[in-house]
């Protein structure tokens, strides 16, 4: 397909401007600085507590530093997310690129879908990773086993697609520095609508609920990221904090709902289809 040129291309032009170097030395500065503060934090919490397996400062410290962790790679994924496409074709209109590669015998679907494509693959393998590895070292200094690790790094895969098409669809509508102040504001937005939803389940209070329900399904990062922190804490700390529930406003004790999880899987390419049916359209 020649779809697949234009991901070839935008691969190589991400390593060609060192992004893909910058961001694997960034990575593993991160992961550094986790192992350390995991180390040292977890052993000062056992040291205050008991170190019997099992007891329950262990299982608090450890779901607490591991969701805490995953919580940064979540904010990290999301802004390269909306970084990576915030001017994927303004930036290529704006520059004129975009007339000699569409002068060739090539789609502009074609084009939108390679280069989200391209841009999809850098995100997959750098959450995969990023996330993977995160939770190798919680196991290897802890010992800490998640409920569901696979269920963890998928929906935060999901999350961080979901950003980057949706980023890639304002690209194709407004123009670079306009769709960032868009999608940045949006990403905002659907963290505030999580606070709310949280804040209303605490007092509690039906309107403050549903309102972060429907921003949630407008904009689904930040309640995807609360389904992915359900499963990143370990089965014993949820039983421990069942009863606590409403004292985590950044995770969630409970798992997300199935029709949110269908909604969510449509998101992506609903957005990749509005993005290609919206260049098409556009005036270059």
């Amino acid at each position: 397909m020649k779809a697949l040129v234009i991901t070839r291309f935008t691969l190589q032009e991400a390593i060609s401007r060192r992004l893909v170097l910058a961001g694997l030395l960034l990575s593993l500065v991160f992961l550094a600085l986790f192992a350390a503060g995991f180390q040292f934090l977890y052993t000062r919490a056992l040291e205050s507590g008991t170190r019997s397996p099992g007891s329950l400062v262990q299982v608090f410290a450890g779901a607490a530093l591991t969701v805490l962790g995953l919580y940064a790679v979540y904010f990290l994924s999301s802004f390269l997310a909306l970084f990576l496409t915030v001017g994927a074709i303004s930036g290529e209109v704006d520059s004129g690129t975009l007339h000699a590669v569409l002068a060739r015998p090539i789609s502009r679907a074609e084009y939108v879908a390679g280069r989200w494509l391209g841009f999809a693959i850098l995100i997959v393998l750098y959450v995969a990773a990023m996330a993977g590895a995160l939770l190798l070292l919680a196991r290897l200094f802890a010992g800490y086993e998640p409920t569901s690790a696979e269920r963890t790094i998928a929906l935060m895969l999901l999350c961080a697609l979901a950003l980057l098409t949706l980023s890639l669809l304002g690209s194709t509508l407004l123009s670079t520095l306009a769709n960032g102040v868009v999608v940045f504001s949006l990403f905002g937005l659907a963290w505030l609508a999580g606070i709310i939803e949280f804040v209303g389940d605490v007092l509690p209070n039906q309107s403050m609920i549903d309102l972060g329900i429907v921003v949630s399904l407008l904009i689904p990062s930040d309640a995807l990221w609360r389904g992915a922190s359900y499963y990143a804490q370990s089965p014993a700390f949820l039983l421990a904090a069942s009863a606590g529930r409403g004292t985590f406003p950044f995770a969630s004790l409970v798992p997300p709902a199935l029709p949110f999880l269908i909604w969510s899987a449509l998101y992506t390419p609903v957005l990749l289809l509005a993005a290609v049916l919206a260049f098409c359209r556009r005036d270059l």
